[in-house]
């Protein structure tokens, strides 16, 4: 069976359902979240998405994102895919949402509703290497550093989130 999305408005009501890869081809808005883990030093725990990744592969992200299913609540499927991709569980608190589009080279277009949550560990990762091929940590004021040197190796929606993360985790 094919995965699908949830196709929202701008208000993230849901006003439909498609096949995740033809929501990416065709740039429909979708409902999306990201989770950031921090540990006990406040360095936030980054992932190196999988090079065989339908897009952004290689490139260094949050600690994960994907999207929720159907039916499912949106804080239960970042629990679920935290554990999945990164083999880590800990509490999950709403920071923020925020809306982007971001077209990529091989056509497709990642258009989300993003809902970000922040965590708290100091587990370590066991990777699904399907999804991850490496992860590190760092504190904030070096990745702003590492995004503003080498934007190229780091994901179009952490570079678009990183400003409101660093407002929001530094409440």
């Amino acid at each position: 069976m094919s995965e699908q999305v949830i196709l929202v408005d701008t208000t993230d009501k849901q006003i439909g359902l498609m096949e995740k890869m033809e929501a990416h081809q065709k740039g429909l808005l979708h409902r999306a979240f990201s989770v950031f883990v921090f540990n006990s030093k406040q360095e936030l725990l980054l992932q190196q998405r999988a090079v065989s990744k339908y897009h952004s592969g290689g490139l260094w992200t949050n600690t994960c994102c994907s999207h929720p299913r159907e039916g499912e609540a949106t804080e239960a499927a970042a629990l679920r895919r935290l554990q999945e991709e990164m083999g880590i569980s800990c509490p999950l608190i709403p920071a923020f949402h925020f809306i982007y589009k971001a077209p990529f080279d091989n056509g497709l277009t990642e258009h989300e509703y993003d809902h970000v949550f922040f965590g708290i560990s100091d587990a370590a990762p066991r990777i699904n290497t399907s999804e991850v091929q490496a992860y590190k940590y760092m504190r904030l004021t070096d990745l702003a550093e590492e995004i503003k040197n080498t934007p190229h190796h780091y994901s179009a929606w952490l570079k678009d989130a990183f400003d409101k993360v660093v407002k929001h985790y530094t409440k």
